[in-house]
C-alpha cells in the first residue's frame, strides 16, 4: 500500500464503497455480481487501508449518491427475468488512457445496457496530460497531428531539460535554474496556444468537439465528487445512454442531453498568470490548462492540470448534503 499515492488511495477505497453500496442496496430487489478482478481487489485492499470511522464515512458519502443513482436509472433495479442479472465492476485504471474515465461500472448485458460512475475525492480535476517532445497532443487528443512548427518551437526547450537531467544523473531540481516560468513554461504554453489555434483554423467544426470528448470522455458517465459533509452529482450524458426507462418504469428526474461545443471561441491566459490557459468554446464550455512539473527534479516533460471552469447550463448537477 504504500507505494500507492495517498490521493489515489482515497479515490480507490471510494470507488469500493460505491460498488459495496450498489451491491447491498441492489441484492435486495435484483440478482446482482461483482466482478473479482485485480482492479476490485486494489480497492477493497485500500478501501481497508482505513479505520472504521473512516470507512463509515466513505459509506455514507457512497450511500447517499447510490440512493439518488437508483432514481435516476430504473434499469438498476429491474431485470428482465432471472437470467438478467446485473454486473458491478471497478474498471483498470489503464481505460482512461483511451478516453474511458469510469472507474466503476454497472453492466446488465442481457438488456444490452450499462451506466458508469466516474468517482472523485475532494477534487475536481477531469484530466493530468502530458506534453513533451515527442507527445503529439493534436493526434492523441484531437485525432489531428501537430505542425512541424510546433515541434520546431519545443523540441530545443524539451531536448535541453533532457540534457541537465542527464549530466546530473537526474538530480539537477527545477528550483536551480531560476526563473524557469519565463524559459520554459512560456515558451511551451504559446506554442501550445498557438497549435490549439491553427489546428482549430485548419479543421473547423471537429477540434472544439473532440477537445471536450478527451478531457471528459468518450463514454456516457455520472461524476461522483465526494466532498466535506456532501457529495455532487453531475451527468454528463453527450450520447444521450443515460436516464433511461425500464418499460413503464420511469426516472424519477430528468438527465438532459449535453451539447457538445463546435468552435473555439479564444485562448488566453487567466489574469495575472504565467502557467494557466483559458480555452472558451461555444455551448458554454470553458476549460483551464495548468502547466506544471511533476517533481521538484528536472525531467523532459510537463505536466497540465486540466480542469472544467464552466460547462452548459443542460449540465445535470445535484448536491446531496449528509446532515
Amino acid at each position: 500500500m504504500a507505494k500507492i499515492a495517498t490521493q489515489t488511495i482515497n479515490g480507490k477505497a471510494f470507488e469500493y464503497a460505491l460498488l459495496l453500496e450498489f451491491y447491498e442496496k441492489l441484492k435486495l430487489v435484483t440478482k446482482v455480481s461483482i466482478v473479482d478482478n485485480a482492479s476490485y481487489k486494489t480497492a477493497l485492499s485500500c478501501f481497508e487501508s482505513f479505520g472504521e470511522k473512516e470507512r463509515s464515512q466513505y459509506r455514507l458519502n457512497a450511500s447517499f449518491s447510490v440512493n439518488f443513482l437508483l432514481d435516476l436509472e430504473p434499469r438498476l433495479s429491474n431485470g428482465i427475468n432471472e437470467e438478467d442479472i446485473l454486473e458491478l465492476e471497478i474498471v483498470a485504471d489503464k481505460a482512461g488512457q483511451s478516453g474511458d474515465v469510469r472507474d466503476v461500472l454497472a453492466i446488465r448485458s442481457l438488456q444490452k445496457w450499462e451506466i458508469g460512475i466516474s468517482a472523485k475525492n475532494n477534487h475536481r480535476a477531469v484530466k493530468h496530460s502530458r506534453l513533451s517532445n515527442d507527445i503529439d497532443f493534436g493526434e492523441k487528443w484531437l485525432g489531428t497531428p501537430c505542425s512541424e512548427n510546433y515541434f520546431t518551437v519545443i523540441k530545443p526547450i524539451f531536448n535541453g531539460l533532457a540534457q541537465l537531467r542527464k549530466e546530473s544523473k537526474a538530480t539537477k531540481t527545477w528550483a536551480s535554474l531560476g526563473d524557469y516560468h519565463s524559459t520554459v513554461y512560456l515558451p511551451i504554453l504559446n506554442a501550445f496556444r498557438d497549435e490549439l489555434i491553427a489546428l482549430d483554423r485548419d479543421n473547423p467544426g471537429v477540434v472544439a468537439q473532440k477537445l471536450v470528448q478527451y478531457l471528459i470522455g468518450n463514454q456516457d458517465f455520472y461524476k461522483v465528487i465526494k466532498g466535506k459533509g456532501k457529495v455532487e452529482i453531475q451527468a454528463y450524458n453527450l450520447q444521450g445512454t443515460l436516464n433511461l426507462p425500464f418499460g413503464n418504469v420511469k426516472p424519477k428526474a430528468k438527465v438532459p442531453k449535453l451539447k457538445l461545443p463546435t468552435r473555439l471561441i479564444e485562448v488566453v491566459y487567466q489574469n495575472n498568470s504565467t502557467t494557466t490557459l483559458l480555452v472558451t468554446l461555444n455551448e458554454g464550455w470553458q476549460i483551464s490548462f495548468r502547466i506544471h512539473n511533476a517533481s521538484s527534479r528536472i525531467e523532459p516533460s510537463l505536466k497540465f492540470d486540466i480542469n472544467l471552469v464552466s460547462s452548459p447550463h443542460t449540465l445535470f448537477v445535484n448536491t446531496l448534503f449528509l446532515g
